[in-house]
């Protein structure tokens, strides 16, 4: 086995885009003395890697194909990867999402079902997995439908996450389109998402991605359109979400055209990050442990163009970013005191890498 002072790291990309020279899912060691990133392989016939996701008992590796045909049928996949004991990974079986060009997938914590949220045909769907690993169909598709206001980017429904709350009662969809939150309750004996509340943000804030913190007490959700962090406190009884505090996540002084990536809270919650695609910056945000605020603590350069994800080693000492645009990814450290990101002058070149994660972790 690896040993765990050297994590293995995987990076999907993009493999279908014009003139693309990836090939599917790197797979490199980070140095925790140094933050260097090793290479070591490619797992191949992974096309469009765009999210991924550890198995919480089984630590198989499911990752979505973000295409519009899969395996000779219409729309995209989930794939599932091992790993043996040796650390060499491989994939063990492909299925198809349920829906066109899925863009991120979750694992429920029994298990026993995937969560994959479609982004161009703006559907959530559940995929039951079997005792080996394996997936199963869809056992559930939920087809969101409407408008909001921006002229380009929500004349539909785009749903880009969807994940299990801390419960495992509830999942929590955020659709960008739409600019909603679907809450489902989750069925697990049947496989299916019973639609429970639905949430709507500020028009046109484009809603992406959604963290919890440890508790589950709070929920952070990142609006990609008008550049915001919003704070929710959550009831995971009742599966309500209650807007405690909206944030920007870009300078006053900035007036370019910037759409935020991903954001992370650092393993001891008291840190919160995000990516901004545009300025091309990571902010760090102060957790307030009491009421789950968050205060602007700091903005350093991402050292590329459009951050898509970002990614804590499982020591919390350095930070992932990679680089859509620029194609790059690179390393920062993590002040253990303020939580502040610095550059530690590592870098790898990668076409469209789109999703960075640890598998230990």
């Amino acid at each position: 086995m690896l040993s765990s002072s050297v994590p293995s790291v995987l990076i999907g990309t993009y493999t279908e885009q014009k003139e693309s020279t990836s090939e599917g899912v790197y797979v490199y060691q980070l140095d925790l003395s140094t933050g260097e990133l090793r290479y070591q392989t490619v797992i191949k016939d992974m096309p469009n890697v765009s999210f991924m996701a550890v198995h919480p008992t089984s630590r198989l590796i499911y990752v979505v194909n973000e295409t519009e045909e899969f395996n000779g049928k219409p729309g995209g996949g989930v794939s599932v990867l091992a790993r043996d004991t040796a650390g060499n990974f491989s994939v063990i079986h492909k299925q198809i999402s349920g829906g066109i060009s899925p863009c991120y997938i979750s694992i429920e914590q029994s298990g026993r079902f995937a969560l994959v949220a479609n982004y161009e045909s703006g559907s959530v769907t559940m995929l039951p997995i079997g005792t080996d690993g394996k997936l199963l169909p869809p056992s559930d598709v939920m087809q969101h439908s409407g408008s909001s206001v921006h002229p380009e980017r929500q004349t539909g429904p785009h749903t880009h996450c969807i994940l299990p709350d801390p419960a495992n009662r509830f999942a929590i969809a955020a659709d960008l389109g739409l600019d909603r939150l679907f809450v489902y309750r989750m069925d697990l004996e049947n496989g299916k998402l019973q639609p429970h509340a639905e949430v709507t943000v500020e028009a046109r804030s484009g809603p992406r991605h959604l963290i919890f913190n440890s508790t589950g007490q709070y929920a952070y959700l990142l609006n990609e359109l008008n550049s915001t962090l919003s704070v929710y406190q959550y009831d995971s009884q009742i599966g309500v979400l209650t807007l405690l505090q909206t944030v920007p996540t870009l300078p006053d002084d900035f007036s370019g055209e910037s759409f935020c990536g991903d954001l992370c809270l650092s393993p001891d919650g008291e840190y919160l990050y995000t990516s901004n695609r545009g300025h091309n910056s990571i902010v760090c945000f102060r957790v307030d442990s009491n009421n789950g605020h968050l205060a602007y603590q700091s903005h350093i350069a991402s050292g590329g163009q459009y951050a898509r994800i970002l990614a804590l080693d499982p020591s919390g000492r350095f930070m992932i970013a990679v680089h859509q645009k620029s194609h790059n990814v690179v390393v920062f450290k993590i002040d253990p005191e303020t939580g502040n990101l610095s550059h530690t002058g590592h870098e790898t070149g990668l076409f469209m890498p789109v999703h960075v994660l640890f598998p230990e972790a």
